[in-house]
């Protein structure tokens, strides 16, 4: 059973758990728990899913209960327009206060919309609330510095955080595509949990039918707190 944290005639907001994947895809062929096709059963009807969290994100995810609904939503995520998304992450090292990410991104292989590539831009803006160290060596330093952030994705690209945060050299703890696998592991085997530290913690957006301004928050789940003694 998914918790879901919204729902009406247009919209079922729900809490999406790290692991899952938004739908079916070829290209996780094994993957046997999917979002869309819980909440379709859970709820009794069709769902057209609005945007996309990666299967290692956690939080809030909103589904579309009609098509034009969905529509209409998608193009407003993906341009950013009227939304406020906000999200936690642990990071590898110290970055700044804190700061933007305007840095475009070129459409991922399976995204592209045409023969050609298109690059897109791309606007993160980012908070650093607190920073800590692991007891674990990494090259010539006796221990790991990681940071707990706190990210506005004012645009919606594929996998625009994990991206961005890479191209800031200071990507999320767990990240198997755009971290470090050694430093990952090591990690992992430290903690005694493995995944990616992202979670869509908040979503602020206006209602598509109802214009109703809807604040929608889905708290980290209990493993967030093996954080508490690194970072504070």
């Amino acid at each position: 059973m998914l918790d879901i944290l919204y729902i009406d005639d247009y919209l079922a907001i729900v809490h999406k758990p790290a692991g899952w994947l938004v739908h079916r895809t070829p290209l996780d062929k094994g993957e046997t728990r999917f979002v869309l096709q819980t909440l379709r059963d859970q709820i009794g009807q069709r769902v057209w899913p609005v945007h996309r969290l990666d299967k290692g994100t956690s939080g809030v995810l909103v589904f579309a209960l009609n098509a034009d609904v969905a529509r209409t939503l998608g193009q407003a995520f993906e341009s950013g327009e009227g939304l406020e998304k906000t999200y936690r992450a642990v990071v590898r090292g110290w970055p700044v206060d804190e700061g933007l990410i305007d840095h475009p991104l070129r459409r991922m292989p399976d995204d592209m919309r045409s023969q050609r590539e298109e690059v897109q831009n791309a606007q993160t803006r980012f908070v650093t609330v607190s920073r800590g160290e692991l007891p674990l060596p990494q090259g010539d330093f006796p221990s790991t510095r990681i940071a707990h952030l706190q990210l506005q994705a004012l645009t919606g690209r594929r996998h625009q955080l994990r991206r961005h945060m890479k191209h800031m050299a200071h990507p999320i703890i767990g990240d198997a595509t755009h971290g470090k696998g050694p430093l990952n592991r090591a990690i992992a085997e430290h903690l005694g949990i493995q995944r990616l530290w992202l979670h869509a913690m908040c979503l602020e957006m206006r209602h598509p039918v109802s214009l109703e301004q809807l604040a929608i928050a889905a708290l980290p789940g209990p493993e967030w707190d093996i954080w508490h003694a690194a970072l504070g």
